[in-house]
Formats: structure tokens, sequence, C-alpha cells
């Protein structure tokens, strides 16, 4: 059976003593509890000590928001796999759309990142979703293949099941504008397909697929309702933490 998540990505957001406040809070709320999905926090990579303090004693998950290529070296500002396990950090967005628009990240350069994070231990969340001009000119689903295949697909079956991934559509991030649970449902079945034609119908029933685009308390439930929904890749709505607390029990 396949796990659900709901992941906060923080982006660039909060100070040190604001991030801690709401980990603080969330950590507190979620202590104990019975959780409907793995919880994981993705807050930036200055806070991550930090936030896996407070996960140790929560049952919290914690993820960073990018990792280098690279092995460790010469490579002034980067962050690597190994650093990351150290920290024991579990996961690691890699393809986020803001990281392909602003610093260019190619499809080979994220086949890399997963290698890295694989191989240190640590499950990649990766990132995938069309513009809205390849939506428009019906291109979406190409454009979901070739990132998956490009990305992805050198991985062989126990590696790749150590991958979740996030379809998150980029003309929906940050905009207000959600995709229909009826469009997020439609593609997900369809990536879901494309991991059964590589890897074959179980390991495509056991992946992990999160929705990410303007996913917020008020159609969480919604979404998470379709049958290859898994769960979210939460931006704005996991800095709120009354909000990411809804959704994080919107199963």
């Amino acid at each position: 059976m396949r796990k659900k998540i709901v992941a906060g990505n923080w982006k660039m957001n909060l100070t040190f003593e604001e991030a801690e406040e709401l980990v603080g809070t969330l950590a507190e709320e979620l202590d104990g509890k019975k959780k409907k999905c793995e919880v994981v926090l993705c807050p930036p990579s200055p806070y991550l000590e930090m936030a896996s303090d407070y996960a140790d004693e929560s049952g919290l998950h914690i993820a960073a928001q990018n990792v280098s290529e690279f092995d460790n070296g010469a490579y002034t500002g980067e962050v690597s796999a190994s650093m990351l396990a150290s920290m024991e950090i579990e996961y690691c967005i890699i393809g986020h759309s803001e990281r392909r628009k602003y610093f260019g990240e190619t499809n080979a350069q994220l086949a890399k990142k997963a290698d890295q994070l694989l191989e240190a231990g640590i499950y990649p969340i990766f990132c995938i979703g069309e513009l809205l001009e390849e939506r428009n000119a019906n291109k979406h689903f190409e454009v979901v293949r070739q990132q998956i295949s490009e990305g992805l697909f050198h991985l062989n079956k126990e590696e790749f099941s150590n991958v979740v991934i996030a379809y998150e559509p980029v003309w929906a991030i940050g905009t207000g504008v959600t995709a229909s649970p009826e469009q997020a449902q439609e593609m997900h079945a369809f990536i879901r397909g494309l991991l059964a034609e590589k890897y074959g119908s179980t390991l495509a029933d056991e992946t992990t697929i999160l929705y990410g685009g303007s996913c917020n308390a008020k159609n969480a439930a919604e979404l998470f309702a379709k049958p290859d929904v898994d769960g979210g890749l939460i931006g704005g709505a996991s800095l709120k933490s009354d909000d990411f607390l809804t959704i994080t029990q919107s199963f």
C-alpha cells in the first residue's frame, strides 16, 4: 500500500524565530496524535537542524528543498547529499519549477541529483509539471513524460521504489488557481501509467504521487479523494499552522 504524504515547502520564507515557532506549534499539535499521513516539513536549509530536533520528538519528517548534483568539494554555496544525510534528513525536493525556471536546472542535472540522494539514503521528491502555454498547446502529457523519462528512468526498480513524484502544474503555483480534481487525477493516472510501462504495475501502484499547485485547506480533501492523488506538496498554506494541520487531516 502506497504512502500518503503531505509535505510543506516553506520556500525562502521566515526568520529563524518564525520558523522555530511554526515547527514548534506543528510538533506540539501532532505529537502523540494519530496521523492520517506522513507529515513532512521542508524548511530553508539553515533551519534543517533545528527542525530535525523537533521532528525527533513528534513524528514529523524533514526534507531539504534542494541538493547539489556534486559530491563534497569545491562548490561554494552548495549542500551535498552526504551533508543532509549526516543531519538525518529523510527527504529532499528536487526539480521544483522555481529551480527549473530561475536556476536553469535541466533533467540531466536532476538525474544526477536523484542519484546523489539515493546513494545517501534520502528519498527524492521529484517535481514535474507543465507551463500554461504547454497545457494550452495540449503538450502537457508530452512535457511530463520527458521530465520523468530523462530525470528518473535511468534508475532500476529498487532505486525507483524510493522516489516520490510531485506533479505541480506550473500555472497553478502561487497563482491561486488550482487544477481541478479531475485534471489532477487525469495527470496522476497518466504518470502512474508511465511508471507501469517502465517498471511494472506493482511498483507503479506503490509509488506515491503528490499534487502541488495552490492546494489549500479548502480544496485538499476533494483533491486527495481522487484515487491516484496520494497527498500534496503544499506551498503558501504550509506557512499557516492551522491551514497546514487541516490539510494533513484531509484524507
